[in-house]
């Protein structure tokens, strides 16, 4: 197996982003949290603005449906970097590890808005080579033209490269275009993984 390239997912594996990071502030309540995160800002809902949608369209979507809850639901936007709790270091220390020996690449479901604020945060950012985010391109993991996207704009061959994602159905997609492919659990089980493909 030779392998050239290292393409990294972002969010829950080099930076720790949580929305419960600022609500849990706000409610004091974990069931009233878990209710609006579960039934009104949620996963699905955030998604669209990684897929592209503006946050400002996203954001009054929102408050059309759940005039009640408007404060707490231009909070999310408002008040963003609060979820941006840190990065991973285990994780960032493995992408040093690596950074001399491989090509290194990012492709992450994350909205075109928010993204910069964590770029400039991170400055591990800048190790990678080129980074894809799914806001700026409509388009989002698994669908597989993102991954083809990654290829073709930086011309890379699937069966040289490792992605790396927490994420099990963008896992599958990426391994049935012929990458070789990490689920990330912990940096421990990734360390182990790497150590077990002979990478570092």
């Amino acid at each position: 197996m030779l392998i050239k390239n290292i393409i990294f997912d972002f969010g829950g594996v080099l930076v720790d982003w949580n929305p419960r990071y600022l609500y849990k502030s706000v409610f004091n309540d974990d069931e009233k949290m878990a209710y609006f995160l579960h039934n009104i800002c949620h996963d699905a809902w955030n998604l669209e603005q990684d897929r592209g949608r503006s946050l400002a369209e996203g954001t009054q979507i929102l408050l059309d449906q759940h005039p009640e809850y408007s404060d707490l639901i231009k909070m999310f936007y408002d008040r963003w970097e609060t979820m941006l709790h840190s990065d991973i270091p285990e994780t960032v220390a493995l992408l040093y590890q690596l950074k001399p020996h491989y090509h290194l690449y990012g492709l992450t479901n994350w909205s075109g808005e928010t993204f910069p604020i964590a770029y400039k945060r991170y400055s591990f950012f800048k190790e990678f080579e080129g980074i894809v985010v799914s806001g700026d391109e409509k388009l989002i993991k698994p669908d597989p033209r993102i991954f083809q996207l990654i290829l073709d704009r930086y011309n890379l061959v699937p069966e040289e490269s490792l992605f790396i994602d927490d994420n099990l159905n963008n896992i599958n997609q990426a391994k049935s275009m012929g990458f070789h492919a990490i689920h990330f659990l912990n940096p421990t089980q990734l360390s182990m993984e790497l150590n077990e493909l002979k990478l570092i």
